[in-house]
C-alpha cells in the first residue's frame, strides 16, 4: 500500500488513501479505475476458509494488489499470521487486526464474516488472484502515465532523464508482478532426458556456441545457453581482442548471429581490428591506408567472410542495463542471435538509489545480466576489469577470482569466469624454462558445469588475434607475402582494380557488413585516434 501511495503522491494528488486516488486521478476524465472488489472478496474469503488457498496465492499477491483498503488491511493481517505458522480463519484474523488497531476500519467482525459468506468454493482462486493483479498492474500503469504527462508538460524537465524514469518503472513493473510459475519434476525429467537424446543423436560434437578454439571447445563444449560468462584480465591484456575472435569465429565459421555491445571503442574501430585479424594486415596499416599493391589485393580477397558474417554491433556510449535488454529483445526477434558479448562490464550504468554505492550498482548490473541470459536463453559474455592488486602482487601475476573488480557480485552471479594472463606483459620471457614469446594463458577460474583448467593460446600483437598453438606452430601467422601468390608485379593497386567504383565499393558488399552495425556513431574523433 506505501508504495502505491507514495507514486500517488509524486504524481501530485494529495490524498492517501489507496481506494480513493485512482478515482481522483481519473475523476477529469469520469472514469473508475480498473478494480475487482467482488473478486478481493472471494479470495480473501477463501483464504479464511481453506488452508490450501492460502498455499495457493499467497506469494502471488501483495498487499498493494488490493483496491480497497480495507482488503489490504485484512490480507496484511493474512500474511503475519502465515509467516508464524498460525492457523488462519475468521477468528485468528479478527484477533491479528485488533491486535494492529485496525479492527474497526475494516468494519469490525461483521465485515470480516460476511467476506466468508460470498464463497462457494476455492477451486478457481488463483484464476480469481491473477485477475485481482491485472487489476493492480491496470492501475500502476495508470499512475505511471499520469506521472510522464505530468512531467513532460514542465519545460524543465530533461527528456532523456524522463524517457529513463519512465522505462525503468514500467521494467519495474515486469519484475515485481509477472512471476514465473513452477516447474514439475515429470515435465522437467522428460525435458532433460529429450536434451540428453539429442546430444546423443546430434553429429555436432558441442552443444553450445562454438569458441573456435579446440581446447576451450573440448573443456566448455561451448558456450551454454542462459550462462553468463565474466572475461576479465588487467587492461592491454587483450579482453577485446579476444572477445572480437571469440565472436568472429561464432559468426564467421559456424553462422551464428552475434550481437556485440562496445561501450569503450566506436563500431567502426571493432570493424577495423577486426578487418586486421581477418587479413593479417596490421592496424597501423589499415588505419593510415599505406598498403603496398599486394597487401590491397590481400585485403579485398580476405575481408569476404566478414562481409556476410551475422555480427551486429552496437557502439551506445553508456548503455543502461535497461536499454540492453530492449536492444537484445530486439535482436532475438529480429534477427535469433545466439549470443551477447558486453565490452565492457564496468562502463554500464545502472538505474535505481543514488545514495547507493558503486559496489551495488554493479551487483545490480552483473544480477540483471544473469537474468537477461535467461530470459532470451543465450549466452551472455561480458569484459571485466581487474583491480590493481594484480600488479602489486608478489611472486605469480596470474588472476584470481578476488581480483575481481568493485563487487563480488560478479563472481556469484557468473557461470564461468575466464581470466587473460600474458607472462610476457609483465617482462617474464621464461616461465617453467619455456619462452613465453607470444604466450597466452586462458584460464577458466570459475565454472559452474564443468571443471577449471588453463588453456594455452598464441597472441599475435600485431594482428590482435589469438590461435590455438596447434595451428601457430604449423602455419605462419601472415598467409601473405610479397613472394607469396600477391605478386607486387601483379599490376593490381588502389588506382585499378581498389577503387570506390570497384568490387569493394561502399555500395556493394562492405556497405551490408557495416549496415548491421548497430546505431554506428563515426564522428570527427575517429579519425583523430
Amino acid at each position: 500500500m506505501n508504495n502505491e501511495n507514495t507514486n500517488y503522491k509524486k504524481a501530485g494528488f494529495g490524498r492517501t488513501r489507496a481506494a480513493s486516488v485512482p478515482s481522483e486521478i481519473l475523476a477529469n476524465q469520469g472514469r473508475v479505475p480498473p478494480q475487482a472488489v467482488d473478486l478481493e472478496e472471494v479470495v480473501l474469503g477463501a483464504m479464511m476458509l481453506e488452508k490450501n488457498a492460502v498455499n495457493s496465492v499467497i506469494d502471488l499477491l501483495s498487499p498493494d494488489v488490493f483496491y480497497k483498503e480495507a482488503h489490504q488491511l485484512i490480507f496484511t493481517a493474512i500474511k503475519d499470521l502465515f509467516g508464524k505458522s498460525e492457523p488462519i480463519d475468521i477468528l485468528t484474523v479478527t484477533n491479528q487486526l485488533k491486535s494492529s488497531g485496525n479492527l474497526e476500519v475494516v468494519g469490525g467482525p461483521y465485515y470480516i464474516s460476511q467476506l466468508t459468506n460470498r464463497v462457494v468454493s476455492s477451486a478457481n482462486i488463483e484464476y480469481h488472484a491473477r485477475i485481482i493483479l491485472q487489476k493492480y498492474i491496470q492501475r500502476q500503469l495508470i499512475v505511471i502515465s499520469t506521472e510522464i504527462i505530468k512531467d513532460a508538460y514542465e519545460d524543465t524537465t530533461d527528456i532523456f532523464d524522463l524517457l529513463d524514469k519512465a522505462e525503468n518503472k514500467l521494467f519495474q513493473i515486469s519484475e515485481n508482478n509477472l512471476k514465473r510459475s513452477h516447474d514439475q519434476m515429470p515435465d522437467l525429467v522428460s525435458m532433460a532426458i529429450a536434451d540428453i537424446e539429442n546430444a546423443r543423436n546430434d553429429s555436432a560434437s558441442l552443444r553450445g556456441v562454438p569458441s573456435g578454439y579446440t581446447e576451450l571447445d573440448r573443456i566448455t563444449q561451448g558456450w551454454q545457453k542462459s550462462d553468463l560468462i565474466i572475461l576479465a584480465a588487467r587492461p592491454s591484456m587483450g579482453k577485446t581482442a579476444f572477445a572480437l575472435n571469440l565472436a568472429r569465429n561464432a559468426a564467421v565459421d559456424f553462422n551464428k548471429p552475434i550481437a556485440f555491445f562496445s561501450l569503450e571503442m566506436s563500431s567502426v574501430q571493432l570493424v577495423t581490428r577486426l578487418i586486421s585479424t581477418e587479413t593479417s594486415l596490421t592496424a597501423d596499416k589499415l588505419r593510415t591506408g599505406n598498403l603496398e599493391e599486394y597487401e590491397w589485393q590481400q585485403l579485398n580477397t580476405m575481408v569476404s567472410p566478414l562481409v556476410n558474417a551475422k555480427i551486429f554491433i552496437d557502439d551506445t556510449a553508456q548503455l543502461s542495463i535497461f536499454d540492453l535488454r530492449a536492444k537484445c529483445r530486439r535482436l532475438k526477434q529480429q534477427h535469433d542471435i545466439q549470443m551477447i558479448f558486453i565490452d565492457y562490464l564496468q562502463l554500464m550504468t545502472a538505474k535505481g538509489d543514488k545514495n547507493g554505492t558503486r559496489e551495488q550498482e554493479i551487483s545490480n548490473i552483473s544480477r540483471s545480466l544473469k537474468s537477461l541470459a535467461k530470459e532470451l536463453n543465450v549466452p551472455v559474455l561480458a569484459l571485466s576489469q581487474l583491480s590493481r592488486s594484480v600488479e602489486s602482487r608478489p611472486g605469480s601475476k596470474k588472476p584470481i577470482l578476488s581480483d575481481l573488480r568493485e563487487s563480488g557480485a560478479i563472481e556469484q552471479d557468473a557461470d564461468m569466469v575466464i581470466f587473460i594472463y600474458r607472462p610476457e606483459y609483465y617482462g617474464l620471457t621464461e616461465e617453467d624454462g619455456e619462452s613465453t614469446k607470444g604466450k597466452s594463458i586462458i584460464s577458466i577460474a570459475k565454472h559452474r558445469n564443468g571443471k577449471l583448467a588453463d588453456v594455452t593460446l598464441k597472441f599475435v600483437g600485431q594482428y590482435a588475434r589469438f590461435e590455438d598453438i596447434v595451428e601457430f606452430n604449423n602455419e605462419p601467422s601472415g598467409n601473405f607475402a610479397p613472394n607469396n601468390n600477391f605478386n607486387p608485379n601483379n599490376n593490381f593497386s588502389p588506382s585499378s582494380n581498389f577503387t570506390p567504383n570497384s568490387n569493394f565499393a561502399p555500395n556493394n558488399g562492405f556497405d551490408q557488413f557495416q549496415t548491421r552495425v548497430v546505431q554506428s556513431k563515426i564522428n570527427d574523433d575517429f579519425a583523430g585516434a
